[in-house]
């Protein structure tokens, strides 16, 4: 199974990607301490951490909603045909991502919203699809939901220097510009409240405009946490950001914010690139967290 409902919300899990990242988890989240992952190995692994090989196992997953009418998608993963030159990993894909959607029961011009909680390479990539030699809106009739900070951050034209280097390199030109230039972007600034059911919140740190999507509905929550955090080794050791956190010091601060909210309201947690069960319940352990249900969704 790979659907829920929660309130009047229905959630499908479509993954383009799930397997090794090749990056040893000393690397991916170099402020856990080495004998923590030996403490935890035995949860961890395989879902997430690869032993043997010493590496760490992620997805790359885009979340469907359907909530009052409109067909949703929270990130669009790395996509088909992209250069990514620093990103070797995602250049040049050719997975099944769209028919997956199809067996969903969607097609692109079906879908009315997409929601980049932030503008990395493994989460804007099907915004556009090759066509001919352009790039175009993957979803001709959706509107891309977009934090105003980050699209400035990523834009080149304004001379950034992010943490990542070049590895976002491209990603600005091939999967943010073409839908902003067909008019389809909103660009969005402390918060967006898209229905009775969901709206965006600012959660900068991992990106100066990474953003969270809250679902309230009836007595259901649920929080779309984005990169807040990698792996659910950031449970138990939540002041560890990954390699990739653009502000280390915000990143702590936010990832405890959303997770003490996660325990304090039962808010089941969607981060992005979670394998095993993709989501969990969490609650507080101390000055950290701990799993107290992974979601029903069917295991990778």
């Amino acid at each position: 199974m790979q659907d829920i409902v929660l309130g009047n919300v229905s959630i499908t899990r479509i993954v383009e990607f799930h397997g090794p990242v090749g990056l040893a988890p000393a690397a991916f989240l170099p402020e856990v301490p080495e004998p923590a992952w030996r403490e935890h190995a035995a949860w961890l692994a395989p879902d997430f951490v690869d032993p043997a090989a010493d590496v760490c196992v992620n997805a790359v997953q885009t979340w469907l909603l359907r909530s009052e009418g409109r067909t949703i998608l929270v990130d669009t993963g790395a996509g088909n045909h992209k250069e990514r030159p620093y990103s070797p990993i995602w250049s040049r894909l050719d997975t099944d991502f769209l028919d997956a959607l199809a067996r969903a029961g969607v097609r692109p011009e079906d879908v009315d919203l997409v929601i980049n909680t932030h503008l990395h390479v493994d989460h804007v990539g099907w915004n556009t699809r090759l066509d001919g030699r352009a790039w175009v809106p993957t979803f001709p009739n959706a509107t891309y939901l977009m934090a105003r900070r980050d699209f400035d951050f990523w834009n080149p034209a304004n001379g950034h220097t992010p943490k990542l280097g070049r590895g976002n390199q491209n990603v600005f030109e091939d999967s943010v510009a073409p839908v902003h230039e067909a008019g389809q972007t909103l660009l969005w600034d402390d918060s967006h409240t898209i229905d009775g059911n969901l709206r965006l919140e600012l959660a900068p740190g991992h990106t100066p405009g990474s953003s969270v999507l809250t679902l309230e509905s009836g007595t259901d929550r649920a929080l779309f946490l984005g990169d807040l955090l990698h792996s659910p080794m950031q449970f138990v050791a939540p002041d560890a950001n990954s390699c990739f956190c653009e502000d280390p010091a915000e990143a702590r601060a936010t990832r405890r914010r959303f997770l003490g909210r996660a325990s304090d309201t039962n808010a089941l947690v969607l981060p992005a690139h979670l394998g095993g069960h993709g989501a969990a319940e969490v609650v507080r352990d101390g000055d950290a967290f701990a799993v107290k249900a992974w979601a029903p969704f069917d295991r990778l």
